[in-house]
């Protein structure tokens, strides 16, 4: 630990003094520079955010300015053509969600794998110490550098070629559903519009469909014996019973509107399970 030690002392000493005969030590010089040219990146983003707010007609918001119009158009949360996706610097970690199911293993992928690996950077400077830098003397990290591209490479491939299920294709499912369940008739148009309406993007339905954030398998809440009206209210107004994850599907605007509501419900509450 002392021979270690004393090598750093004498590397900082020999690092003063090529800076004193050589060139100029990075603060304040080089972090000065840092600090200018980062506040010149965020003064033209802010003058162009302004440019894009304020050049447009004030009769209309439709009329483009000199960025192009503006966006006031309120989110329809009962979409059913929408489909999410991340920014593409975050598909690897959106692949991530797909090979780490939820609730057993979805924390470690994505909160333990990327605080490990962030953890595991911030260390770096501080375990390895030596001062070898050509690639061929530093076979461990130039393997673990390759490895992490690699692997982050690979997982924003796949997630950006990732497809997710249209609404054809979840529509197909209603008949399996009918036949497994064995659901009346008076269910067939509630299950259609469960298919379409994009439910599955976060629950489950007899193994199809995605468990995300939370989100309970409906394959049997009939059990519960919930009743229509009740799932109804629940449906059109999540957020009155606490749920403040699911969007309000009878907010004024959604596209699926209190009749198709009332029709998943006497669907829900007639899905008992697989038989």
């Amino acid at each position: 630990m002392s021979s270690r030690l004393e090598e750093r002392r004498a590397a900082y000493q020999r690092y003063k003094q090529d800076v004193k005969d050589r060139g100029k030590p990075f603060y304040p010089f080089a972090m000065f520079h840092d600090t200018v040219m980062s506040l010149v990146v965020v003064s033209v983003m802010v003058a162009l955010a302004c440019v894009w707010k304020f050049t447009v007609p004030e009769e209309t918001a439709d009329e483009a300015g000199w960025l192009g119009p503006l966006y006031k158009d309120e989110a329809d949360p009962g979409t059913t053509s929408f489909v999410p996706r991340p920014d593409w610097y975050f598909y690897f970690l959106f692949y991530l969600l797909r090979i780490f199911k939820w609730p057993e293993s979805v924390v470690l992928g994505t909160v333990g794998i990327p605080t490990i690996l962030l953890v595991l950077l911030i260390a770096l400077p501080f375990i390895d110490l030596r001062r070898e830098r050509r690639l061929l003397r530093r076979p461990v990290a130039v393997v673990a550098a390759v490895l992490v591209v690699l692997s982050m490479g690979v997982l924003t491939y796949k997630g950006a070629t990732a497809k997710e299920a249209s609404a054809g294709e979840a529509g197909s499912l209603v008949a399996e559903w009918i036949e497994k369940a064995n659901l009346p008739d008076e269910a067939r148009p509630g299950a259609e519009i469960f298919a379409e309406a994009g439910c599955q993007n976060c629950h489950q339905y007899l193994g199809a469909g995605s468990a995300n954030a939370g989100a309970p398998d409906l394959s049997d809440f009939g059990t519960q014996n919930k009743g229509v009206d009740y799932l109804t209210r629940y449906i059109s107004n999540p957020s009155a019973f606490g749920n403040n994850a699911m969007p309000q599907y009878g907010a004024e605007g959604s596209s699926i509107g209190q009749d198709n509501i009332r029709k998943i419900a006497v669907f829900l509450q007639a899905s008992k399970g697989e038989k």
